[in-house]
């Protein structure tokens, strides 16, 4: 269901507050909602509008509310027969199942009892050398994708720690920059890398399927809600979109002499990766997010400047629609919350900034006693907790704060190499290494469906070794 461009904020506009809103008490919790599913699509699609709805009946839960709504836990098939009418037998993905949140008050008892697993990585070869930039985890949270400096780039499974489990895939001829899954293909991972290409990769068969030459050294990555989509992002400060295009149904070519065409094998559906027409932008261009629609004709994309602002742009025209001033100076980092009704965005101000999508105001800010340039966001699945990632050595140094979206109160912090003691009075450090002159978490991560947070920790100084990805909760409980 396409919405006209008129319909989005214009610059200078009053933001109008019409859609239907639901209470939501201070954990978050849905105590309302809108009656019209025309109304819910239309909020999530354009421009990105919180949908919000009582617990129906579990089956309508579990179907509609849990998959659709809290996208961060959802079959991406469901997600798309839902909303946009596709047949879920278009994806061949299994569903995860479903997880129950907790609430603000828990949060620290339920999330200080996960252990920490560490997965080492035999490529790296001492302090600095192997600084993780980039994670991903897939659709259904069964791998997660690392992206280094030293150009390894590596998938693991989390519940199997040893690196003889994962697998490297190799191509890239300089450090990568940033690892992200098709949202809707859990095998398909994109790449950016300084050597100036993106590339597609099959995990499965560890074969790169599609390298894009993007004329310049990449460093962002976005793909949108329905995979059909991908931007990628210079350090020039130009964006460069590509499509993705699946394959169209073979013609048969009648042979002149009349005579029946042999028959040919059936090839695998391949898709095609195109650059289209690079977009400059006139401002020093950081990172980029979709909002979750997927009608075609309205994506949109969210872009943040070294001047502190987000520019909302309609990625059809590469027009902007709407800018936020967000910070005070460099804005880093963007993400759209799994339920859309926060926009969390990471400064060089050691902020992180929380906006409203209803009217585009800035609802509180949060900042980790570390300080530090906030270079990543990320959400938990329910769209209740947001973590901040840092790469300058020593941010990382008392530990990494978890902090509820709904209050902006740190609920939990992660001790690191070099930091205190227990976490927020939870009991011992949470897998914690010995103490090193300078660390910093250069990526954080939460999985798709669990409350499992995945970081990256680079420690330095002397005698000091690269610490490499860690997740919480992969480990079980203690």
């Amino acid at each position: 269901m396409a919405q006209n461009q008129s319909d989005f904020p214009q610059p200078g506009q009053e933001l109008a507050t019409t859609t239907p809103q639901a209470p939501i008490d201070q954990d978050g919790d849905i105590t309302a909602a809108p009656t019209d599913h025309a109304e819910t699509l239309n909020s999530i699609q354009h421009p990105p509008q919180p949908a919000r709805r009582n617990t129906p009946p579990l089956d309508e839960y579990d179907r509609l509310i849990w998959c659709g709504l809290y996208r961060g836990d959802l079959d991406p098939r469901i997600y798309l027969a839902v909303y946009c009418e596709l047949p879920q037998s278009s994806f061949a993905m299994p569903p995860p199942a479903p997880r129950k949140t907790i609430p603000k008050d828990r949060f620290a008892q339920v999330f200080g009892a996960y252990k920490t697993q560490t997965y080492h990585d035999p490529a790296s070869r001492g302090p600095g050398t192997h600084t993780i930039r980039s994670l991903a985890w897939n659709p259904t949270g069964g791998l997660i994708a690392t992206g280094s400096a030293d150009r390894t780039l590596r998938i693991w499974n989390p519940d199997r720690p040893h690196f003889k489990y994962s697998t490297e895939l190799r191509g890239h001829t300089a450090g990568i920059e940033k690892v992200l899954f098709n949202p809707i293909k859990e095998s398909e991972l994109a790449s950016c890398s300084s050597d100036g290409t993106v590339r597609i990769w099959d995990v499965r068969s560890k074969n790169c399927v599609s390298r894009i030459d993007v004329g310049g050294e990449a460093f962002t990555l976005s793909w949108s809600a329905d995979g059909s989509v991908l931007v990628a992002g210079r350090k020039d400060d130009v964006l460069i979109p590509i499509s993705v295009e699946s394959a169209s149904t073979p013609v048969i070519i009648q042979p002149a002499d009349g005579t029946a065409p042999a028959p040919t094998p059936t090839a695998p559906a391949t898709t095609t990766f195109k650059a289209l027409t690079p977009q400059p932008q006139s401002v020093q261009t950081n990172g980029t997010a979709f909002a979750h629609n997927t009608d075609p004709d309205g994506l949109t994309l969210f872009v943040t400047t070294g001047e502190g602002t987000v520019k909302i742009i309609d990625y059809s025209s590469f027009s902007t629609l709407h800018t936020l001033h967000a910070h005070t100076s460099s804005c880093l980092s963007v993400s759209l919350s799994p339920t859309a009704r926060y926009l969390a965005t990471g400064g060089s101000d050691a902020l992180i900034s929380l906006w409203d999508t209803t009217d585009w105001i800035c609802k509180r800010t949060v900042s980790s006693t570390n300080g530090g340039a906030v270079r990543g966001v990320s959400w938990s699945f329910d769209g209740r907790f947001v973590v901040g990632a840092c790469d300058e050595p020593g941010c990382g140094g008392s530990g990494l704060e978890i902090f509820h979206a709904e209050t902006g109160e740190s609920v939990f912090t992660i001790p690191t190499p070099g930091g205190g003691g227990a976490a927020n009075g939870m009991g011992p450090s949470v897998g914690g290494l010995p103490a090193m002159s300078s660390i910093s978490v250069p990526a954080v991560e939460w999985h798709p469906s669990r409350y499992w947070l995945a970081y990256s920790v680079t420690a330095e100084g002397i005698g000091s070794t690269t610490a490499g990805l860690r997740i919480v909760g992969a480990a079980g409980e203690k």
